[in-house]
This record gives structure tokens, sequence and C-alpha cells, in this order.
């Protein structure tokens, strides 16, 4: 039986992704998974009429990204007091880095939004983080 490090994501005893390669992977994973299944339903409804290719939002690829980040790590930072904190705050940088690569990013909507959302998602990746183990250290509940 595998040991709960030698599985992807590595987590360490609390839940908690260890690594920025990890988050940033499972971020990856998430904005491709969604970004297949809206492009799939953007094809189908294209296909029966119901509206031109390209056009469906790709801000929906941001679904799976972001049950990993509010479900499992905020659920795994509890002990951190202020994490709501480095939520709030990431998700700002996060939402500014996303609408300024998608307002310059080509393409119909479903392209330029799904490149503002994968900027934003890992945006929001690398600052949660990072920010995250700042406040855990600061508040002395991590070492």
């Amino acid at each position: 039986m595998a040991d709960r490090s030698d599985r992807f994501p590595r987590r360490d005893d609390d839940g908690r992704v260890v690594g920025l390669t990890d988050l940033l992977a499972l971020t990856a994973a998430g904005l491709i998974t969604c970004f297949a299944v809206v492009l799939l339903v953007d094809a189908s409804g294209a296909a029966i009429g119901w509206g031109e290719f390209g056009q469906a939002s790709g801000w929906l690829t941001l679904v799976l990204p972001a049950w990993l980040f509010i479900i499992e790590e905020l659920r795994a930072w509890q002990a951190v007091r202020g994490r709501l904190a480095v939520v709030i705050s990431g998700g700002l940088v996060a939402m500014a880095v996303g609408l300024l690569i998608a307002g310059v990013a080509p393409g119909p909507p479903l392209i330029s939004s799904g490149v503002g959302a994968a900027a934003a998602a890992f945006a929001y990746a690398v600052y949660w983080f990072y920010g995250i183990r700042w406040l855990a250290r600061r508040e002395g509940s991590l070492q």
C-alpha cells in the first residue's frame, strides 16, 4: 500500500499539498479537465443550433481549481486563523491578473476568457502557496 507521500499530490499529515509543483499540476489538471468539458458543451450546443461555437465563457474552467482551493486547501489549513485574509487578497490579485490577461488575449470569448481563467488560477495558486505558509509561520502554527 502506498504511503501518503508516495501519491500525487504529495500531502502532509494535515492534508495540505506540500509542493508548489504539485499545487500547480493539480491546478493545471483541473483547468484542462474543465476546459475540455466546456469545449464539448459549446461544440454540442453549436452543432444543434444553440449558438455559435466559441461563444461560451472560458471562465467556467475555474470550477475544479476553485474546488481545490476553496474546499480542499482551505479545510487543510483550518489551524491558521487568518486564512480568509489570504483567500480574499489572493482572489483579488487573481481576478486582476485574469481580467488583464483576458482583456488582451485574442480570439473568441471561449479562448480569451479561458486564457484569463488559467492566468487567474495559476496566480492564485502561487499566491496561496506562499501566502498561507507565510501567515502560518507568523502565527506560529507552521515550523
